[in-house]
């Protein structure tokens, strides 16, 4: 950029014009609008919540463990079973005068066409009654027409749950690999051809009767609470329930060895990418413009002083101090922004204050002191907007190295655990030896937006480069 040329606005538009002229600013803008719309998804749809418990694994129970994603099947000869998890049953309840006999019943409706058994299944229920307490009855009614009773047994007497209207609330769970569904399947052994005795209650349930080959088809899991209300308290109910199918695939991205969800942790990280790398490459960029900005300014005795200070920063290795300081200071997220800024302002500062000793002579800065103005409001008005040019081109090229070097640290444990970001997933993805297991859905996603991220920005700031730089300028001319 010339000393002359105007800053402000005027120049933000003719930035604008070279990066509009150039395709691979164009492509830097496309990939980053995509960015940006992928973030505001994250928030909006995604729940705060699952963020916040990203590492309680009380959280993920529900999904299988190293699943690979559900699109897997598409290339496959053979179908995996995909892991479903229904959460809508349909509810029917019927009962008689107070103190008669009264039954609450949920059913799932699910289609299974897979050529391979499911891991297992899972019903979770929460019920609430009073005394007596009621029968719990779990069938399934297979595409074939056989009903299988899976559990008949009565619930605890005394729940000691929270207490809701008409009675207190129990919680309970239905394993398949539960001792009593295993006996009850195999007291129904005679309607199979084969002898079920030994075999997981999920093989015998979702065999064909005359063979082991799978049974396709629609499935319909009942659970029904049969009992009696006494007097003055409302009848035995199942308030929620919900059924879990284990199986091989699972979601867009598949999860990893903890159970998580890998598709919440790629969107969340993208929010989380643009925020480190933004923060950070804006941070370092106001500081070392206004370091500059003063001491090629001032001059003399200020401008030698400031800069060998420069100088004994930007001799300092980076990478083992911020090292250092993740281990004895904080892994917070914003502590790392903070130590970040620190090392990165000080390559700009050298830019700026070179820029400095050039504003400084020219003109109309001259003018300016001529006309009595203070040393402070001639930067503010006269120097520093004509490097925002600059500034918004070292901003965009600054992010990558920002994302990089936070997806680095994390990599190497010193991140903040609480935050999927994508270098923390490739940090647990080394922890639980994803590579020697072929588990390339938890590896490849994480690194290639990394790469889309820093790219992206790599082509805009190539772009704005281009058009304050004056060298480039007049060689593109």
């Amino acid at each position: 950029m010339r000393p002359g040329r105007t800053g402000g606005p005027a120049a933000a538009g003719g930035m604008l014009a070279d990066v509009r002229r150039s395709r691979a600013g164009m492509a830097g803008v496309i990939i980053l609008a995509g960015l940006v719309i992928l973030s505001a998804a994250a928030i909006a749809a995604v729940p705060i919540d699952t963020l916040r418990d990203w590492n309680n694994p009380d959280r993920w129970l529900s999904l299988p463990r190293s699943a690979v994603p559900s699109w897997a099947n598409w290339l496959a000869a053979e179908r995996m079973p995909e892991h479903l998890v229904l959460e809508d049953p349909a509810v029917r309840s019927a009962g008689g005068p107070p103190g008669g006999a009264t039954i609450s019943a949920h059913s799932f409706a699910f289609e299974y066409d897979y050529d391979g058994l499911p891991d297992d299944f899972i019903l979770e229920y929460e019920a609430v009654y009073a005394a007596p307490p009621p029968l719990l009855v779990v069938s399934v009614e297979r595409p074939d027409g056989i009903a299988l009773r899976l559990v008949s047994e009565p619930l605890p007497a005394h729940p000691g749950g929270t207490d809701r209207p008409g009675g207190e609330a129990h919680s309970g769970r239905v394993f398949s690999a539960d001792a009593s569904v295993r006996k009850h399947v195999e007291l129904q052994r005679d309607t199979f051809a084969f002898d079920v005795r030994g075999m997981p209650a999920e093989a015998v349930v979702f065999s064909r009767a005359d063979s082991h080959g799978v049974l396709g088809g629609t499935y319909e899991v009942t659970a029904a609470l049969y009992g009696a209300g006494a007097e003055g308290d409302g009848p035995p109910r199942l308030e929620s329930s919900r059924l879990i199918v284990g199986g091989k695939a699972y979601g867009a991205m598949g999860t990893d060895a903890l159970r998580r969800d890998l598709a919440v942790g790629l969107v969340w990280g993208t929010p989380l990418a643009l925020f480190i790398g933004v923060a950070v490459a804006a941070g370092s960029v106001a500081m070392g413009l206004s370091y500059g900005a003063y001491a090629g300014y001032r001059g003399r005795l200020t401008d030698e002083a400031m800069m060998r200070a420069n100088d004994v920063v930007y001799a300092l290795p980076a990478l083992p101090f911020l090292i250092i300081l993740a281990v004895t200071v904080s892994s917070s997220i914003f502590v790392m922004i903070g130590f970040l800024m620190l090392f990165g302002w000080v390559g700009v500062a050298k830019v700026a204050r070179s820029m400095a000793l050039q504003i400084r002579t020219a003109g109309f800065v001259e003018a300016s002191r001529m006309m009595g103005q203070t040393d402070a409001r001639v930067m503010l008005r006269h120097v520093i907007p004509q490097m925002l040019p600059y500034a918004f081109a070292s901003v965009a090229i600054s992010v990558p190295a920002a994302i990089t070097t936070e997806a680095g640290l994390s990599f190497l444990g010193l991140g903040d655990p609480t935050f999927p970001t994508w270098g923390q997933m490739l940090h647990d993805a080394s922890e639980h030896g994803a590579a020697a297991q072929g588990m390339w859905w938890w590896i490849v996603p994480p690194g290639m937006m990394i790469a889309l991220t820093g790219l992206a920005f790599v082509f805009i700031g190539n772009a704005l480069d281009s058009a304050v730089n004056p060298r480039l300028r007049q060689g593109r001319a």
